[in-house]
């Protein structure tokens, strides 16, 4: 059997570019997992043939922000709350009429990197086709580093894909949507940031038996063989 290191695209990214966090940070990320956790489920919905109302959906993120703050312990003004709660309600109103809305999330894939690393790697959407896409919300356009090396890694994950990022902006009023392409791989690209996943499994990398992963697979060498 073989064992190989495995880590998921956000510790990648994590260890590439360590930022820790500031409180508005944190409240940040409570708000896009929020938003991301109830996109998911009532997309799920939509695909069964479901139509979810904006205020089943607010509801639903209301809640889960809730558990988030109260996870990471961080306590919010209610002038703050209520300031979060109509970003978050104006951006999955927004977000409904976009065209990735009610798109399936892809089965999470393995760049396996030197017979030796594999990174998890699942963007938020795709066709299934021709496309996927990675959803933020604010906006990211052009992309800051750390969004710019995780999509190179869903891309390697999904090579003959387009990459496209979509950005849902909470922070303007109403939410701006912008969409874009983004460049694909050239081979110098790609190898850095294989490079970048062996080094940073070096730090953050749990071990696995290979024979037991259960994802598609895909390879990849950074010796050019």
């Amino acid at each position: 059997m073989t064992t190989i290191r495995t880590l998921a695209t956000h510790q990648v990214v994590s260890y590439v570019y360590p930022r820790p966090p500031t409180e508005r940070q944190e409240l940040g990320m409570a708000v896009g997992k929020a938003i991301d956790s109830t996109l998911s489920k009532y997309g799920h919905d939509f695909r069964r043939g479901f139509r979810p109302t904006v205020g089943a959906m607010s509801k639903l993120a209301e809640a889960t922000l809730t558990e988030e703050l109260r996870d990471i312990d961080l306590p919010v003004a209610d002038s703050e709350r209520t300031r979060v709660s109509q970003q978050i309600t104006a951006v999955l109103q927004a977000f409904r009429k976009t065209e990735v809305f009610g798109l399936p999330r892809p089965r999470s894939r393995l760049v396996l990197i030197d017979e030796r690393v594999g990174v998890y790697a699942q963007p938020d959407y795709w066709d299934g086709r021709t496309r996927f896409y990675e959803m933020k919300s604010f906006r990211a356009i052009p992309p800051p580093p750390e969004v710019a090396l995780q999509v190179r890694l869903f891309q390697l994950a999904f090579p003959g894909f387009e990459a496209r990022l979509i950005c849902v902006d909470r922070h303007s009023a109403p939410p701006s949507v912008t969409t874009v392409s983004m460049p694909a791989l050239s081979q110098p690209v790609a190898t850095e940031t294989l490079r970048q996943a062996l080094r940073a499994s070096e730090s953050v990398g749990a071990s696995a038996v290979l024979d037991f992963v259960d994802v598609p697979v895909v390879r990849y060498s950074t010796t050019g063989q």
